[in-house]
């Protein structure tokens, strides 16, 4: 799973950061990036792709990842700005927000999925990235887990949708709530739901 930061650090970059984010999929609350640099040869084989473990796992995950990780950073964008940009630009801007935290600052980055970033950096996109270096995964674990703390706060504000189970995925209960109460200010108006149906403007992976 380290095998592109050995890549990287081999060819001499000091700071690699994975990068990746969380919340493409849902129909209320905000999208989440992070990125995480570990020191060289780091190596933990618990770390793995976010949605391949539970959600404790993940919480104790993002403890360990938290304090052994170089550095962190965590970009946010909120529905509305989802809704003006687009998933894929809410993503992309996300992710340079994550970047841009990291102190000390990456100077090569892994990226998961096909997308490279406006960055003048050196940088991978690399295919289920999530499932091949462990700084993806680990930035995929930070990334969900901020996100879920975000949902459940916002399910104490609107205890009608139940965020705190959902976390804004289109299931049938929360489809049902918004047949009953209607959108409230943290849904993505760009996102289109009928009935029992889900329809998105771009397609993503569900995840609880």
């Amino acid at each position: 799973m380290n095998s592109f930061e050995k890549i990287a650090y081999g060819r001499g970059f000091r700071e690699v950061a994975g990068i990746d984010e969380a919340g493409r999929g849902p129909l209320a609350g905000p999208l989440l990036a992070a990125a995480v640099i570990f020191p060289p040869d780091y190596e933990n084989s618990e770390i793995k792709d976010s949605k391949r473990l539970s959600p404790g796992r993940r919480k104790r995950l993002y403890e360990v990842i938290m304090q052994d990780a170089r550095s962190v950073g965590v970009g946010v964008v909120e529905a509305d700005e989802i809704d003006r940009l687009n998933v894929l630009q809410a993503t992309l801007k996300a992710m340079i927000e994550a970047v841009s935290l990291l102190r000390p600052a990456a100077d090569y980055l892994l990226i998961d999925g096909i997308n490279r970033l406006a960055l003048p950096l050196p940088q991978q996109a690399i295919v289920k990235g999530d499932s091949l270096s462990i700084s993806i995964a680990a930035a995929s674990i930070i990334a969900k887990v901020s996100r879920d703390i975000i949902m459940d706060m916002y399910h104490r504000q609107y205890p009608q949708y139940n965020f705190l189970k959902n976390k804004g995925y289109p299931t049938a209960e929360h489809l049902a709530s918004l047949a009953r109460y209607g959108e409230c200010k943290i849904h993505r108006r760009s996102f289109r739901w009928q009935g029992s149906s889900a329809l998105r403007t771009e397609g993503a992976l569900f995840e609880l």
